[in-house]
């Protein structure tokens, strides 16, 4: 059994983490889960290719996935994802995310992927970035 990987927007890291206790999502603005959607994986990739800077510039912003609870948690943890992708993902257009996603795919990790199911994951994401933004933040809760 993987990780389970689930998406959400919260006004700020404390209600982010408040709507994470007890290890599940409390979130009033819905969440987008997709079992096997790594973030450390896939949205640097997807955030370098929409914004066009190096994934090594997206990393180096300091909410890329920062752990937001204890790293000796079990079982589940609290990332945040960037401001720059929750902004790139609303203002993306279906193609765009294709094309993201098409790129991800041709990574190590993404490959052997299908780009047309990522780019449905990367679709509902922006609907929950284009909601979120400019008043939320994103982020992603991880279980076991």
């Amino acid at each position: 059994m993987g990780n389970v990987y689930d998406y959400y927007a919260a006004t700020d890291d404390t209600q982010a983490l408040a709507l994470f206790e007890g290890d599940v999502i409390a979130d009033p603005f819905g969440t987008v889960g997709l079992k096997g959607a790594d973030p450390y994986l896939i949205l640097g990739t997807v955030e370098a290719h929409l914004t066009g800077v190096s994934e090594e510039q997206v990393e180096a912003d300091p909410r890329f996935c920062a752990l937001l609870n204890d790293a000796e948690h079990e079982g589940s943890w609290l990332v945040s994802l960037t401001d720059t992708l929750r902004d790139v993902l609303a203002a993306a257009t279906p193609k765009r995310l294709l094309e993201a996603a098409t790129a991800w795919t041709h990574t190590e990790d993404g490959g052997g992927e299908d780009p047309v199911l990522m780019a449905d994951f990367l679709e509902r994401l922006a609907e929950l970035a284009r909601d979120a933004s400019p008043r939320r933040r994103l982020y992603c809760g991880i279980s076991l």
